[in-house]
């Protein structure tokens, strides 16, 4: 059973997988960093605040003895919309990296075309017409 683990494992696709997958979380990190870094803060130039502290506040909190908020139920839309945009950038990157790879294969070769001329049953018959003869 270890040998068959072993053997499963050790496919080039499933480690191709492992890569991937790896590369896609780091790469999801820089994605993460770009978005919050760049596009968050021009963004929010817009908003005129933090684009991730955007928010709809549902029901208003207190403030403690020490100045924090509690008890506050907000919608968290900022936070929502960051997370969108990563995802489309991510996505739109993806999709980039596919098209290049389907454009480096190889194309496959098209069917040869049937020759044209009369078809194989007008053939037969003429060839029967000239034995009757």
């Amino acid at each position: 059973m270890l040998k068959e683990f072993k053997d499963f494992a050790m496919k080039g696709n499933l480690v191709d997988i492992a890569v991937a997958f790896v590369m896609g979380a780091a790469f999801n990190k820089v994605v993460t960093s770009f978005t919050g870094g760049i596009v968050s803060p021009l963004v929010g130039l817009i908003f005129k605040s933090d684009f991730n502290d955007l928010k709809y506040v549902v029901t208003p909190g207190t403030l403690d003895k020490a100045g924090n908020m509690t008890g506050e139920i907000a919608v968290l839309y900022g936070s929502f919309l960051t997370n969108v945009i990563d995802f489309i950038i991510v996505a739109f990157v993806m999709f980039m990296i596919i098209k290049g790879i389907n454009k480096t294969k190889k194309k496959e070769e098209a069917a040869p075309e049937a020759p044209k001329g009369p078809s194989q049953e007008d053939l037969l018959t003429e060839i029967r017409d000239l034995l009757k003869k």
